[in-house]
């Protein structure tokens, strides 16, 4: 009875939340759903609004999900959930942002975009040798994270698969050539995220990889169908995960028990960030089926994980996704981990997680729903990011799982294998048969708005985004070097977003690109601290961030109305401070690190 009072309740809501008698009388404002310009209402209310561009400036790609072996067809759109990702990279230093999307399917292509500098984009992966990479024996991708492992100038690209990992270097922004010696990889990994970045401080870039389910399993060849986690809460039966130290001259050796990393956790995303402002970058990484982990950098000499010990790790959920945001205007970086919430059956919520000091501990607070960023729905990527230059940075999250027929769900099957033994939900053969049905279909991606003081409202249908694909990894990027943040996200089986912004030209900005000498070239685990109008902001470049994604390496702030900076700070990974006095806004400030 009172799961039927919540139904009706709930369906009272979306009614009225989604009727034009609402949308007409939003924040005060009378406007008519048949002949009102979206645009400029948006522009009013917002700052900002979104156009989908995606066809009209040259893009065709479509996702396809991996087809595996026959014993699995009966759950098939479940393990085939994954693959559609997308990164940012400028591969041929050109000054304009390009982007890479993989493919999971056999024979498909993955495919790099070149800006053409017109507002159009020119599919050149095949051309640059990057485009054929999901073949029989060798696995299909599921992201990509690009670095500058050899200090050339030139980002290199690494993609993450369930099979081989591979290497490609990038030669001057002409073509792509696979490495394959002196890499020390293993020849089998099924790895959902992986990040660029210098744990030690050498100034070479050192490389993650997170396994989800075991290097032993083939996913198209099973010698048992007993893959799946042994537990709903506390599984520690996925894939192992990997740390390669970058030893120069194009060298790695593996190093992830030395230094600690053991969790056989089911990893789906790691972000690197210095979080406890030793100089090092600690490592955040979000599990399926359990715990999530915080694995504090013990000054380069290896790292300890202290999730339940902050506060972060007392709690299994399902961990998807990892990113960070500095949304008080405080300096510090938060942290959002995206879980799994399904009105009437699952509520896990998001998490943001914000440092709070007591004593010589610190502990880490879950203030998601304090600040209205909780709810999402079957969450997987999520990106921070000023989408209205007012000074705040907002947050995208993009939803939904499996969008199959309409009106069928598959949750209560579902729930029947998840309060079973572990001998009963190991097995995959026990898992009911989908037959077609939706599980946390046809979702809406969210937009969340900060209000100025760390408060979020939820805008995305108001501001153009209104589709309902399955979405999976996004990205931020200024797509045609105009002062603001562009969106792309990758849909599962399905065409991308380019979702490019128009925002209030009254909202000024100013943005940083950083090329390290004695750091990494790429500047990875590089900070901006920014302080304008009593305000002080941090973000930093990452080298992998979020679910299968990675935003561009340019830090981009907003300033809305104000002019004027005090003073740009930037935190070099070798330790190295530079200091900028009233840097010039509206310009893109290109600094080499002082030697």
């Amino acid at each position: 009875m009172i799961f039927w009072k919540k139904l009706i309740v709930y369906v009272f809501f979306v009614l009225v939340l989604a009727s034009p008698v609402f949308i007409n009388n939003y924040s005060g404002t009378k406007v008519s759903a048949d002949n009102a310009d979206a645009e400029s209402f948006s522009l009013k209310q917002f700052g900002f609004y979104l156009q989908n561009v995606t066809e009209n400036v040259g893009v065709n790609f479509i996702h396809q999900s991996p087809k595996l072996d026959s014993q699995l067809d009966h759950i098939l759109p479940q393990i085939a959930s994954m693959g559609a990702s997308v990164s940012i990279v400028d591969f041929d230093q050109d000054g304009w942002n390009d982007f890479y999307l993989t493919n999971s399917q056999y024979g498909s292509k993955n495919a790099l975009y070149h800006n053409q500098k017109d507002g159009t984009f020119k599919e050149v992966a095949d051309l640059m040798g990057i485009a054929d990479v999901n073949r029989k024996g060798t696995g299909v991708s599921m992201g990509a994270v690009w670095g500058d492992y050899d200090n050339d100038g030139f980002e290199d690209l690494f993609i993450y698969k369930w099979g081989e990992p591979s290497l490609f270097n990038n030669q001057q922004g002409k073509k792509f050539v696979k490495v394959t010696q002196d890499l020390n990889f293993p020849q089998w990994v099924n790895a959902n995220t992986a990040l660029w970045f210098d744990y030690n401080t050498d100034g070479l870039l050192d490389l993650f990889l997170g396994g989800y389910y075991p290097p032993e399993i083939d996913l198209w060849n099973l010698k048992t169908t007993r893959i799946m986690p042994e537990s709903f809460e506390y599984a520690n039966n996925g894939g192992r995960n990997y740390l390669f130290e970058n030893q120069g001259n194009g060298k790695f050796i593996e190093i992830a028990e030395k230094t600690g990393l053991i969790s056989t956790k089911w990893t789906l995303a790691a972000a690197a960030a210095d979080l406890s402002g030793s100089g090092y970058p600690d490592l955040i990484i979000a599990n399926d089926y359990g715990v999530d982990e915080y694995y504090v950098n013990l000054q380069g000499k290896g790292f300890k994980e202290i999730g339940s010990e902050a506060g972060l790790g007392f709690s299994p959920k399902s961990g998807m996704n990892v990113t960070f945001g500095d949304i008080l205007n405080d300096g510090d970086l938060g942290i959002y981990i995206t879980n799994i919430t399904q009105e009437g059956v699952l509520l896990q919520g998001n998490n943001f997680w914000r440092k709070s000091e007591s004593g010589n501990k610190v502990n880490y607070l879950n203030i998601a729903r304090q600040r209205g960023i909780e709810l999402g729905g079957w969450s997987y990527g999520a990106q921070f990011g000023d989408l209205n230059n007012d000074g705040s940075q907002d947050l995208y999250v993009a939803n939904g799982f499996i969008s199959a027929q309409k009106g069928t769900t598959y949750w209560y099957d579902y729930s029947k294998v998840t309060g079973g033994n572990k001998a009963i939900i190991s097995d995959a053969k026990n898992w009911p048969d989908m037959k077609g049905r939706s599980q946390s279909g046809y979702q809406r991606n969210k937009i969340w708005l900060n209000d100025g003081a760390g408060f979020f409202q939820e805008v995305a249908e108001l501001v153009g985004d209104n589709g309902t694909y399955d979405s999976r990894s996004i990205t931020l990027v200024d797509l045609w070097n105009r002062g603001v943040l562009d969106i792309i996200v990758a849909n599962q089986n399905n065409l991308p977003f380019v979702l490019k912004n128009t925002v209030n030209p009254q909202s000024n900005w100013i943005a940083f690109e950083l090329s390290g000498t004695e750091s990494n070239r790429s500047a990875i685990g590089a900070k901006v601290e920014l302080q304008w109008n009593g305000k002080i902001q941090s973000q930093f470049i990452a080298g992998g961030l979020g679910f299968c994604s990675q935003n561009q390496r340019r830090i981009h702030f907003g300033l809305g109305n104000s002019s004027t900076i005090n003073k740009a700070t930037i935190y070099w990974p070798s330790g190295k401070i530079q200091v900028l006095n009233q840097p010039e806004i509206r310009k893109i400030h290109r600094i080499i690190e002082e030697i």
